[in-house]
């Protein structure tokens, strides 16, 4: 989900292409980034709402230790990796499954995932250069937090440079984060 900021120059462009061209073009990529639906953010080959737990045990084999809770009255999981099972850079990765969607409930789909990197594994830069700019952010508690609509909550460390906790879930509705500046 890294923005690409390689876009042609205008002079380069603009003898080329008539303005009828141009106009239509961004009318086709209007339409169809309309239809396709809201991507959640993901990570290492997990991503909230669509991965289930044959992909995750496939990606990154049997969890270090597993616990059940019930959450709104339905009995879920929850995968840890921990240590040297933990995937790479991480301290602790957490897996939850099970999410009510519009066909019920599903116990093997990912419902969110929790990273525990190392720290300077993900830096500020790092979290803007992969997932662009937040769509709010939060001070809260002494720590910057940045808020994605796609469905990712990152939360620094104290001097506000490295992650400490990354949380992906299913795209969220606008306006839970103060618009970022």
């Amino acid at each position: 989900m890294a923005p690409c900021s390689a876009a042609p120059t205008r002079a380069v462009t603009a003898p080329r292409w008539g303005s009828d061209v141009r106009l239509v073009l961004a009318a086709a990529l209007l339409a169809a980034l309309a239809a396709v639906p809201a991507a959640a953010a993901d990570w290492g080959a997990i991503s909230p709402a669509t991965s289930t737990m044959e992909g995750v045990r496939a990606q990154y084999g049997g969890p270090t230790r597993t616990e059940g809770q019930k959450v709104e009255g339905y009995d879920t999981t929850s995968w840890i990796y921990e240590g040297a099972q933990a995937p790479a850079g991480m301290t602790r990765m957490v897996v939850d499954f099970g999410l009510l969607q519009a066909g019920g409930f599903k116990r093997d789909v990912v419902r969110s995932f929790r990273l525990e990197p190392h720290h300077g594994v993900f830096t500020r830069d790092t979290i803007l250069t992969g997932w662009g700019r937040p769509s709010g952010y939060s001070k809260e508690g002494g720590s910057d937090s940045f808020y994605y609509e796609e469905g990712l909550v990152v939360i620094f460390d104290k001097e506000a440079w490295s992650a400490v906790s990354m949380v992906f879930t299913p795209p969220q509705p606008s306006g839970r984060a103060t618009p970022s500046r």
